[in-house]
């Protein structure tokens, strides 16, 4: 006798209404009317001569029979969607190049490892640069995206997430807070982070001197650490060998900044699609 198979559709609306509580809120879901949900169900309660809900008002409770189901359905439909997703996958060919500051990829390890494992017949080049001078790459299409901080003269690019910028010192030494403040800064023209602190400490009427600048956090660091400079940076950015300051520090509040992706301007091609929302996926966070 051939074993009976179940239908993953079906198993798809039964994890849907659990999902969502109701047949509502899971016809939303998945685009499908109120009835064409309710018809599912009751087709799989048929096929499998059980009874898997009980309606309490608008919401639906599963039997002990139906929560058992969930355990598979889920399994299963898991287990469908990495297949297709494989399968899918290994269809994607080309190159693509990524462009990020240096102190970003810190960020992306997990990224780069999952697509290349995704998509194993992709060539990725990962470039990295100042935001400003990434941005200028991807508008001339010697990129195909960037990952960078959002400038005030090009704000373009889709936001992924936001940080607060945060004043930091070494974990063991830091400079005084006296005026004038010793910092160490990105080099002009380097970011949005050296901009963003000169008008905190001007608009507050506190007075500074450039004690250090770096086109990178690697090259601004050592001088931190070894306390004798105030640096900028995201929550991201910190380090076991980084300290950020509180408000008891005197100094004014930074702003947040935003992380943005900017795509060059022409159709992306497949592998920068799905690099694009893998960042997207992977990075975003919560206000």
């Amino acid at each position: 006798m051939r074993t009976p198979t179940l239908d993953l559709t079906l198993l798809r609306t039964l994890v849907a209404i659990s999902d969502t509580g109701s047949v509502t809120a899971a016809a939303k879901r998945l685009a499908y009317t109120q009835s064409t949900v309710s018809m599912q169900l009751q087709r799989l309660e048929a096929q499998l001569s059980l009874t898997l809900h009980e309606r309490e008002g608008r919401r639906i409770r599963f039997t002990s029979e139906g929560e058992r189901l969930l355990n598979h359905a889920r399994r299963l439909l898991t287990l469908n969607d990495e297949a297709w997703s494989d399968m899918q996958a290994r269809q994607v060919t080309g190159d693509l190049t990524l462009g990020i500051p240096e102190d970003y990829a810190s960020l992306l390890p997990s990224v780069f490892a999952y697509f290349n494992q995704l998509y194993p017949a992709v060539g990725l080049k990962v470039m990295c640069g100042t935001s400003a001078h990434l941005v200028e790459q991807v508008k001339a299409k010697e990129l195909d995206l960037a990952l960078v901080t959002r400038q005030r003269n090009s704000p373009g690019g889709d936001v992924i997430r936001r940080e607060p910028l945060l004043w930091a010192v070494g974990m063991h030494q830091q400079p005084l807070l006296s005026d004038p403040l010793p910092l160490a800064l990105y080099s002009p023209g380097a970011d949005v982070f050296r901009e963003v602190a000169e008008q905190a400490l001007q608009s507050a009427g506190r007075s500074w001197r450039v004690a250090y600048t770096s086109q990178s956090m690697a090259g601004l660091a050592p001088i931190v650490t070894a306390g004798l400079a105030i640096v900028v940076v995201t929550r991201s950015m910190l380090t076991p060998a980084l300290r950020p300051l509180d408000e008891s520090s005197g100094l004014p509040a930074l702003p947040m900044i935003e992380l943005a992706l900017h795509r060059a301007p022409h159709r992306p091609s497949e592998p920068a699609r799905r690099l694009g929302e893998l960042i997207r996926e992977q990075l975003a966070v919560p206000d």
